[in-house]
């Protein structure tokens, strides 16, 4: 799978793509990522990338030219012309990807990052991230452009490079051989339901429950006291069942303290309903 970020600050990336799971990924050739500086695709001497808004207002805005610039050096056609081939190759029609390409604008008036959307860009060959900065790029790259704008959170940023690398880094990590362990994605918060998860070893009860939506359940390690406090009997017994749903439960309460929102669409058992009534009225 490849990435293309687009910014006016290729520097930002380096330390984060050196390190970890990232450096792994692109090593083992898994992943390719290129960093374009957008003040390459301007022709002044100044390299200017902004300009004041139409109709005033606050701050600066990316200018148009070099961003379309950006887009035709790497070799994509704006949006429309996209969906016109895909529907020319027998693909959905309206579907705005073709040859597995997306093309996402960072941006806090984007729809909300979040496990689902890395699953889908996951499945893509290329994602082109363009990094916002100041108030924002000139909405006509966006309506030529774009497939689409992303938001991590609702608050606002000095500049998308922070998003792109967690979009990149959510997305990447989700390409089949970039974790040692496969079954890594599965048992982690917002991961696969238990239904959907085929790595149990046959005769063993498997300890671990899926997420299926919702927080993970908290870990434990050596030593089994530390700091005067002890790692739950539960854990150390060795029964599987019983941690099982030890860690069922506490995906639940956590889930219920952090984040109650994700209840409401999580595919609950009447078990599981059963068990948040108890956590509920404990208070």
């Amino acid at each position: 799978m490849r990435f293309d970020l687009v910014t006016i600050f290729p520097g930002f990336f380096a330390g984060f793509f050196e390190h970890g799971i990232v450096r792994r990924a692109q090593a083992d050739g898994l992943v390719e990522i290129g960093v374009h500086d957008l003040r390459s695709f301007t022709h002044d001497r100044h390299r200017t990338v902004d300009d004041r808004p139409f109709g005033g207002g606050e701050g600066m805005v990316l200018k148009p030219e070099p961003l379309a610039r950006a887009m035709e050096a790497m070799g994509i056609a704006p949006r429309q012309q996209r969906v016109l081939r895909s529907a020319q190759d027998d693909k959905a029609e309206g579907e705005p990807i073709s040859g597995g390409t997306r093309v996402i604008l960072t941006s806090a008036q984007g729809c909300r990052f979040d496990q689902s959307v890395a699953r889908e860009l996951a499945q893509l060959d290329r994602v082109v991230l363009i990094c916002g900065r100041y108030e924002g790029v000139d909405e006509r790259i966006n309506e030529l452009y774009c497939d689409m704008e992303l938001s991590i959170g609702d608050y606002v940023l000095s500049g998308g490079e922070l998003a792109a690398a967690i979009v990149l880094d959510a997305t990447m990590r989700l390409i089949p051989g970039v974790l040692g362990n496969e079954a890594s994605g599965e048992f982690e918060s917002f991961g696969a339901a238990d239904a959907s998860i085929t790595t149990d070893v046959e005769g063993v009860p498997r300890s671990q429950h899926g997420s299926g939506g919702l927080l993970d359940y908290p870990h434990y390690t050596r030593p089994a006291e530390f700091a005067g406090l002890r790692a739950p009997e539960v854990l150390l017994n060795g029964d599987h069942q019983q941690i099982r749903r030890w860690r069922r439960e506490q995906q639940l309460r956590k889930t219920l303290r952090n984040r109650p929102d994700l209840l409401e669409r999580a595919p609950l058992s009447e078990e599981d309903r059963r068990v948040l009534e108890a956590i509920k009225e404990q208070g």
